[in-house]
C-alpha cells in the first residue's frame, strides 16, 4: 500500500465544532453520532487519525478555519458548527483554539507539526509502526488576520500555507460564489507572505482575484483542493488557463473528493450516489496530466472532512482509506507505478521539500 499525502483536511474544525474525537476509529465516531440530526454528515465521517494511519496517510496539510462575515445572522442563532463570526478578533480566537488542538495532538504523540524542510525529511524517514501523522499548518481564508502585519506572528506559530479567502468576500479578496479583485489589504498581505516565504494557496479565489494574484505574487503557489472546470463547469473549479499558469509556476494541484465539485447539480439525498464515480475523479487527474504533459503537477487534496461525509463522496469512497482504489483505476488508464507514486505522495513531498523554510 502506497503512502499518501493529503494537502487539505479540516481536522481541528471537525474536532472542535462537530465534537468528533479524531483519536477514535471511524466506526466509533459514526456509532457515537447515530441519531444526531444537526447535519447530514452525522454518522458518515470519513476521516480519523487511526484510519489515516491504517491507510498510510503519512502527511497532511491541516487547516485553521474561521470566517469574518458580520452580515451573517442566522434567524435560529449561532451553531457551533458555523464558521462565520462577527469580527476578526473572534475568528482569531477560534483558530487559536484549533491550533491548540493540533498542539495537544502533538503532545500526545499523535501528530508531528512540520515547519521546515529538515523536519519534513526527518518525518518522512520515520517509518516506524507508531510514527505520528505529519501536519503542515494551513489557513483556509485569512480572515483571522486582522491586518497583513499579523502574517509574521502566524508564521512564527508555524503557519506555512495561506488561502486568502474562502467563500464570497473578506477584507483580502473575493472568493467562491462571487467575483472581483483583491483588496488593498490583500495586495499588502501577498507582499508580506512573499517576504516570509509563505506558500499561497489559490483555492477559493475568484477568477479576477486569482488573476491578480498570479500577476503580483512571485512566491510559491499551489491549489490545494480543486477540480477542472472543463469537466465540471462551475466557477469553483480551475479553468485550463489557470491550470497552465499553476503548472508554469511549478505548482501542484490537489484533487478534491466531493460529489458536488465533480457534478455541480448534485443534491445530497436526491441524486443517486452511483452517478458520481471514482472513474470520473480519474478523468480530472488525467485532464491535469494531459495539460501538463506529465504527472508532476497533480496530487491529492481530498477535503474529505470539509463539512460533508460519505453521503456526499463518489461511489466507492466510504472512508479515507478508499483513496487507494485510485491506484487500480490509474493503472487501468496506463499510468505507471512511478506516475501513481507521484500522484499519491511524490509531488507534494517534492514541493514541500523545496518550499518549506530551509534551515541549518
Amino acid at each position: 500500500m502506497r503512502p499518501i499525502i493529503d494537502a487539505h483536511l479540516d481536522l481541528a474544525w471537525n474536532a472542535l465544532s462537530y465534537g468528533r474525537d479524531l483519536t477514535q476509529p471511524l466506526a466509533a465516531i459514526n456509532t457515537y453520532e447515530t441519531g444526531m440530526t444537526d447535519d447530514k454528515c452525522r454518522g458518515h465521517a470519513t476521516v480519523s487519525l487511526p484510519d489515516m494511519h491504517a491507510a498510510r496517510v503519512r502527511l497532511c496539510a491541516a487547516t485553521l478555519l474561521a470566517r469574518v462575515k458580520p452580515q451573517v445572522r442566522p434567524a435560529e442563532g449561532f451553531d457551533r458548527r458555523d464558521i462565520d463570526y462577527q469580527t476578526p478578533s473572534i475568528a482569531h480566537g477560534v483558530v487559536c483554539g484549533q491550533l491548540g488542538y493540533y498542539h495537544w495532538l502533538q503532545q500526545c504523540g499523535l501528530v508531528r507539526m512540520i515547519g521546515d524542510a529538515a523536519a519534513l525529511d526527518d518525518h518522512w524517514r520515520d517509518e516506524s509502526a507508531d510514527a505520528p501523522l505529519g501536519v503542515i499548518l494551513t489557513m483556509e481564508g485569512a480572515d483571522p488576520m486582522g491586518s497583513p502585519d499579523d502574517a509574521a506572528a502566524w508564521f512564527d506559530r508555524g503557519l506555512r500555507v495561506v488561502n486568502l479567502v474562502h467563500n464570497r468576500q473578506n477584507q483580502y479578496a473575493v472568493g467562491t460564489g462571487a467575483d472581483g479583485p483583491l483588496t488593498d489589504d490583500g495586495r499588502a498581505l501577498l507582499g508580506v507572505m512573499q517576504q516570509l516565504g509563505m506558500i499561497l494557496d489559490l483555492t477559493h479565489l475568484s477568477d479576477q482575484s486569482m488573476g491578480e494574484a498570479f500577476d503580483l505574487y512571485d512566491g510559491p503557489m499551489i491549489a490545494s483542493h480543486h477540480l477542472c472546470r472543463a469537466l465540471s463547469p462551475h466557477p469553483r473549479q480551475l479553468t485550463d488557463q489557470q491550470i497552465r499558469m499553476i503548472i508554469e509556476r511549478g505548482g501542484v494541484i490537489g484533487i478534491a473528493v466531493n460529489t458536488w465539485m465533480m457534478r455541480p447539480d448534485w443534491t445530497t439525498g436526491v441524486t443517486p450516489r452511483h452517478e458520481v464515480t471514482l472513474s470520473m475523479l480519474v478523468d480530472h487527474i488525467d485532464h491535469l496530466c494531459q495539460l501538463a504533459g506529465n504527472c508532476k503537477h497533480v496530487s491529492i487534496g481530498s477535503d474529505l472532512d470539509g463539512g460533508f461525509g460519505n453521503e456526499a463522496t463518489p461511489d466507492g469512497i466510504d472512508a479515507i482509506g478508499d483513496l487507494h482504489k485510485l491506484d487500480g483505476l490509474l493503472k487501468s488508464r496506463g499510468y505507471s507505478d512511478a506516475d501513481i507514486e507521484a500522484i499519491f505522495y511524490g509531488n507534494w513531498l517534492r514541493y514541500f521539500r523545496q518550499h518549506l523554510p530551509q534551515v541549518g
